[in-house]
């Protein structure tokens, strides 16, 4: 195998990718397999044309940057030549213009190693404005690995010397803000080593040298930090014959008088922690916009009196494609330079089966504006008020796409002076206080036919005049079915104007339609289904019918039954006819719009109709034997896909855990979708049974939420039909989902009755882990007793099972309710004998959890440094594989030991680490961080912070009834005293 994803058919190896490599030795690849870059010039010309970014390079110009001042006489046939091996040996990039040649590569950095670590670059500068140090010092490392070695090694000419220089230089800058943000979160010690060396090799860089003098000193070694600037002066003097810098300068003044700001890391950064955020989130506005002159001077009229406003609210109202958001885009990009402090986009996608919530809403746009997660608060009301609050004195416009109604919208307004928001819906907002209304109409026939000339052309059409004005007549002048048919006209070189409007008045009834409301969109989509071939009608029907966000290329054809090559042929012949859309490569998705009509064409045309339901069949089959691999490389000698409904259709295989992980993570929306789409009868227990080969997405926090709806969905489903074999099973992953949110009485509940479901359906599975399940929930209610009780039900049952998996989880669950006993001698065996299991099969996730168990054991024990040991190893197995929620709980576990080693500083960090990711458990484990970090900022002298910290979990504590408020409270008290 060659590690890229496969399914039943796939036979076109050269449809894969192609990637650039210039941070090193000048590469591509097709693939994995490495192809043929050709001669030193050849490389240099390529080179030439990758840096350019898509913009097209002349002949002069490419002659100049491969020699220079001195090109041979033959340069412009040689340079001819370069490019026709670069065509042959990298089909489809190279573009000749205008005597000049051009590289297009995706949008995506993933193409060109330079163009991935500029945006990893962008993402780190954005977190790092957010405050999120840990995150942008991990998206400068990833950057910083893609160098190996010198770039553009041996490429020869001017241009590649001087990019060289330029990518070195950005290297060492890249290099000097990841170690200043390692300085800003007190890594100082750490950073001594890696700056010494750095000073060694560029001993003229005068930012390293106040780096490391900075870093010395917090670390205690201000005689060193003061020789680093003698050395300094010393050095520069007989180099250059200058002195050192001011800022330089300067630190070795603060040093000399300890000032005690040196001592903190936020103190003195080089730059401002966080800068405002400026979002500018607009789609692109469509170059060939056309008329409503009349309603941009109107809107644009209203946007203007934003200043001195509470709000400015214009809301668009109209039948589907009538061109609400191709108006509001454009009026919104005109509008941008009153709105200096940036433009907030989103799709509410209201005429769809699942509008999206207020609140996932404000979470979005409240990380646009440079909150952190950490700092976004779980309720709407609480988000919206931070929202209004962020938005308080700047001069934001909010565009809201494709409303559902004025309730949607309300949360999502602004409400200040100086912003303002456009909405488009397909209903008109009366009960929306305040707001302009703009009904928008059909085009007149002179707009509507300039829409249809631009995009056709004026010489087909100008001999035409007449045909092309019964072709916009016969759209009705709705702009999208204008833009439809032209578009086909555009692509269909050999028909005529008088062509397509024969074809248009053929149509039954189609001018009624036309003119019949909602109908008037169906009727526009009619036109291009009517041509469409048999094959791609079936296709365009039978993909509509799937609820996910979009559909991957290989579950599409898992739907239609067909090869991938076959499969990708069909969807962008619909691309070409605006009937699918291409949402990345390799993916493809419906308008809203069109998605309904694909579904009226399907249960009006699909012959037989059992093939609607084969096909949904096909894609849940597709994800549950994909999900299911992903499950087993992750777990293997887990039982549990021994236990999961058998498939027909097969799935996706995987070279490695990675891109297993991958392909789960990307999509879990589809995922859940179709799990929520099969709970009916027939598919149910496979639903179900997809749910728990996806239960990575519950713990990875990104998709927490979306999987808890999608579980209540199957055991109401289960609990309907009486199918008790499928509800043990949800219960039991519902009682997951509740228990690592925190809510210990509703897991208990779902618990005990799984547990009940599991003995009379006779379902092994479900009775090793409802057991189980009740155990984790007794560690977290101190119910140790009891909780022993069920780890050991839980231990016969999956030995019963030979779910040598199953029982090392119970092992090490049962070693926690051990450790909160005080029996930890007998915690810790239990662990290893847990860890034991794991390591025998290979386990990844798994081993992390038991080396989480050894390390809560150890440090009981009193055994720090070899807990710790443990802890780390876990973290970055949870890292690693995306477990966001168990990597902030192993930080929290880390904390608890440095604190029981006396060491308040490393507590404090892995604690602070734990409350930014989250932790399993929900509210309940925030409060338990909060106390740690409350802890170990006390034994720092930080007694504020400390009390603020306690105060916070008592809070939480009380209102979930938790006895760790007695605990906090006897903190508390001598610090209020």
């Amino acid at each position: 195998m060659d590690g890229v994803p496969r399914v039943p058919g796939q036979r076109r190896p050269e449809a894969q990718p192609l990637r650039f490599s210039v941070l090193g030795p000048v590469r591509a690849w097709r693939g994995s397999e490495p192809l043929a870059t050709g001669s030193p010039q050849q490389r240099a010309l390529l080179v030439a044309l990758l840096l350019r970014g898509g913009r097209t390079a002349t002949a002069a110009e490419l002659i100049d940057a491969i020699w220079g001042d001195e090109p041979p006489s033959q340069a412009l046939a040689a340079v001819r030549t370069y490019a026709s091996r670069l065509r042959k040996a990298l089909p489809g990039v190279l573009a000749s213009e205008s005597g000049g040649y051009a590289i297009r590569l995706p949008a995506s950095g993933g193409s060109l190693d330079l163009a991935l670590a500029e945006e990893l670059w962008a993402d780190a500068e954005k977190a790092r404005g957010a405050a999120d140090l840990c995150q942008a010092r991990s998206l400068i490392n990833k950057a910083l690995s893609l160098w190996d070695g010198e770039p553009l090694a041996n490429v020869p000419g001017p241009y590649a010397d001087t990019q060289r220089v330029r990518l070195e230089e950005w290297r060492l800058q890249l290099v000097e803000t990841r170690l200043d943000m390692d300085l800003e979160q007190g890594c100082h010690a750490e950073a001594v080593s890696e700056l010494t060396a750095l000073t060694a090799a560029h001993p003229l860089r005068e930012r390293l040298r106040e780096l490391l003098m900075l870093a010395l000193y917090r670390s205690g070694r201000q005689a060193e930090a003061l020789a680093v600037y003698a050395d300094t002066r010393r050095l520069l003097a007989d180099e250059l014959g200058v002195d050192p810098r001011p800022g330089l300068s300067e630190l070795q003044q603060r040093i000399l008088q300890a000032d005690p700001g040196l001592a903190e890391p936020s103190a003195a950064p080089s730059e401002p922690a966080s800068a405002p955020v400026r979002p500018a989130q607009l789609p692109a506005t469509v170059p060939d916009f056309t008329g409503r002159s009349t309603f941009v001077s109107e809107l644009s009229e209203v946007l203007s009196s934003a200043e001195g406003r509470v709000m400015a609210v214009s809301a668009l109202a109209g039948i589907g494609g009538v061109g609400k958001t191709t108006l509001a885009v454009h009026v919104a990009h005109a509008a941008r330079i009153q709105f200096p402090d940036g433009q907030l986009y989103v799709d509410l996608q209201g005429a769809g089966a699942r509008a999206a919530e207020p609140e996932t809403v404000l979470g979005a746009f409240l990380r646009a504006l440079g909150t952190a997660d950490s700092a976004i608060p779980d309720t709407l009301e609480e988000r919206a008020a931070l929202y209004r609050s962020l938005l308080d004195g700047r001069r934001v416009l909010v565009l809201l796409d494709n409303a559902r109604d004025a309730a949607q919208v309300r949360p999502l307004l602004p409400g200040t002076e100086g912003c303002a928001a456009l909405i488009t819906s397909r209903v008109r907002m009366v009960d929306l206080a305040g707001a302009h209304l703009v009904d928008l109409d059909v085009m007149s026939p002179e707009e509507a036919l300039q829409l249809f000339t631009r995009i056709v052309g004026e010489e087909r059409v100008a001999s035409e005049r007449k045909a092309a004005l019964d072709v916009v007549a016969a759209c009705g002048f709705l702009p999208l079915a204008i833009r439809i048919a032209a578009s086909r006209l555009a692509s269909r070189r050999t028909w005529t104007v008088s062509t397509l409007a024969a074809k248009l008045a053929d149509e039954r009834r189609r001018l009624d339609e036309l003119q019949a409301g909602d109908l008037a969109v169906k009727a526009t989509f009619e036109l291009g289904y009517g041509q469409l071939e048999p094959a791609q009608a079936r296709a365009f029907r039978l993909l509509g019918l799937a609820d996910g966000p979009d559909l991957s290329l290989a579950a599409a054809a898992a739907m239609l039954d067909l090869p991938v090559e076959d499969t990708e042929d069909l969807l962008e012949a619909l691309v070409d006819t605006s009937l699918l859309e291409s949402a990345a490569p390799g993916r493809y998705r419906y308008h809203d719009l069109v998605r309904l009509y694909a579904r009226a064409c399907a249960e009006r045309d699909e012959q037989p109709p059992s093939e609607r339901e084969l096909a949904l069949s096909r894609l849940l089959d597709f994800y549950l034997s994909t999900a299911t691999q992903v499950y087993a490389l992750e777990r293997p000698g887990d039982r549990t896909v021994d236990h999961l409904e058998r498939t027909t259709y097969p799935g996706l295989t995987f070279g490695d855990n990675s891109q297993a992980v991958d392909w789960l993570h990307n999509e879990a929306d589809c995922i859940l979708a179709c799990v929520q789409q099969s709970l009916t009868v027939g598919s149910l227990r496979r639903g179900v049974d997809l749910l728990m080969a996806a239960k990575d997405l519950a713990e990875s926090g990104a998709s927490s939420r979306r999987y808890e709806i999608a579980t209540i969905a199957a055991c109401d489903a289960a609990s309907a039909a009486k199918d008790l074999h499928s509800e043990g099973r949800a219960r039991t992953t519902l009682t997951q989902v509740h228990s690592r949110a925190g809510r210990f009485d509703e897991a208990d509940a779902e618990a005990e009755r799984a547990t009940e479901l599991g003995r009379v359906a006779e379902d092994p599975w479900t009775s090793g882990n409802a057991p189980n399940e009740r155990g984790i929930i007794a560690i977290y209610r101190k119910q140790h007793t009891e909780g022993e009780a069920h780890l050991q039900e839980a231990i016969r049952a999956f030995r019963a099972d030979g779910n040598e998996p199953g029982e090392a989880s119970a092992l090490c669950n049962l070693s926690r309710i051990l450790v909160a006993m005080g029996r930890t001698s007998q915690a810790v065996d239990l662990a290893r004998q847990g860890i034991g299991i794991y390591d025998k099969l290979g386990l990844t996730v798994r081993l992390a959890n038991g080396l989480l168990a050894l390390g809560i054991a150890l440090t009981k024990a009193g055994r720090q440094p070899e807990a710790l040991g443990h802890l780390s190893d876990a973290l970055g197995i949870f890292t690693e594989n995306r477990q966001r929620l168990w990597e902030g709980t192993t930080h929290f576990r880390i904390a608890e030991a440095h604190l029981s080693a006396h060491r308040p500083a490393q507590a404090a960090q892995h604690a602070e680490q734990g409350l930014a990711l989250g932790c399993i458990g929900g509210e309940w484990a925030q409060g338990n961080v909060l106390t740690v970090l409350g802890c170990a900022l006390s034994e720092l002298g930080q007694a504020d912070r400390a009390k603020a910290c306690w105060r916070e979990a008592l809070s939480i504590y009380e209102q979930s009834g938790s006895p760790e408020a007695e605990v906090v409270r006897r903190l508390l008290t001598p610090v209020a005293a």
